[in-house]
């Protein structure tokens, strides 16, 4: 699994994320304050968004301190469907239903152990197939 992951600034809940990804044999592609580059939270959600439109990530996750700026951010690249979570109910909701290939945190409002259930739940539920679903998903793309 290769995921982009970016944040304006680092923390228990970045560190959190990154120590299960790379639990999880994912391969980082590390932007913003967590890697090297711009550290302004429109040009990271911008980046994450373009390494999984472009296909360098299979997934991306994106966190500011509301986590709303950045994935509107990531939103703004087309293909792109960031979904700001706060647990893990929406997290899969957002990948089941509108098939979310960025996940969005705030980094204020999420603790480390939340975090790590929204991104358990957000990496173990696959898009839905039916076809009511698809449907709906295809007008956002």
């Amino acid at each position: 699994m290769r995921v982009a992951i970016g944040a304006d600034d680092t923390g228990a809940l970045t560190d959190a994320l990154i120590a299960e990804l790379e639990r999880r044999g994912a391969e980082l592609e590390r932007l913003g304050a967590l890697g090297p580059g711009d550290r302004e939270w429109a040009s990271i959600g911008l980046a994450v968004g373009d390494a999984v439109a472009t296909g360098r990530a299979d997934t991306g996750i994106v966190c500011c301190w509301t986590g709303t700026g950045i994935s509107i951010a990531a939103n703004k690249v087309p293909g792109i469907r960031a979904a700001l979570c706060a647990d893990a109910a929406t997290a899969a909701g957002a990948r089941r239903w509108n098939d979310a290939n960025v996940l969005a945190l705030s980094l204020r409002a999420t603790s480390p152990d939340i975090g790590l259930e929204i991104l358990d739940a957000f990496l173990g539920t696959a898009a839905s197939d039916d076809p009511a679903d698809r449907k709906e998903i295809a007008k956002l793309v």
